[in-house]
């Protein structure tokens, strides 16, 4: 029993050293998820998933900011099952004057189109990033993540992962 006891310290020792060593080699130090907020929107074009000329997202960002009511930049994608949790929360911030832009992240837009076909569209635009370059620029994980944006074309606050209801409040309260 003796052995036993002066055997746990160092067991206790080894398991917090493989989760040291474990979150450490799985943990990118140079991803800061919040590196974003406080800076302009990304200057990227775009095309339009109509199709249509290229749109500048800061550009867009700043217009549906200047009308006074928050605005949302959701990053998002039809083969993201998060995602699909996610909708019905946009279609509410859309039913409540909320603007929200969508980028199609890696995305085939005949998939997307369907996928907003068959959800309904909260967006009041849908812009398409096939390479993944919107994704690099905004400094997301995956998706869905969204960003807040005021009307200066700054990024207020970010919300990484499939937002609530709750989580959309939360958001927004950020905006005042």
């Amino acid at each position: 029993m003796k052995r036993l006891m002066a055997l746990l310290p160092l067991a206790a020792l080894a398991v917090l050293a493989v989760l040291f060593v474990t979150y450490g080699l799985h943990r990118d130090p140079n991803v800061k998820p919040q590196a974003l907020v406080g800076q302009p929107v990304p200057a990227l074009s775009l095309a339009t998933l109509e199709g249509g000329v290229p749109e500048g997202v800061r550009q867009a960002a700043m217009a549906a900011a200047a009308t006074g009511t928050p605005t949302v930049i959701n990053l998002f994608a039809s083969w993201c099952a998060p995602c699909e949790l996610e909708h019905p929360v946009l279609l509410a911030l859309k039913a409540q004057g909320i603007t929200v832009i969508g980028i199609a992240y890696k995305d085939d837009p005949a998939k997307t189109q369907a996928f907003l076909q068959r959800l309904g569209n909260p967006f009041s635009k849908v812009l398409v990033d096939r390479t993944g370059r919107a994704g690099v620029e905004f400094g997301i994980s995956g998706v869905p993540e969204s960003f807040l944006i005021g009307a200066d074309g700054k990024v207020l606050a970010k919300f990484t992962g499939p937002m609530t209801p709750t989580d959309a409040e939360a958001l927004l309260e950020k905006a005042h």
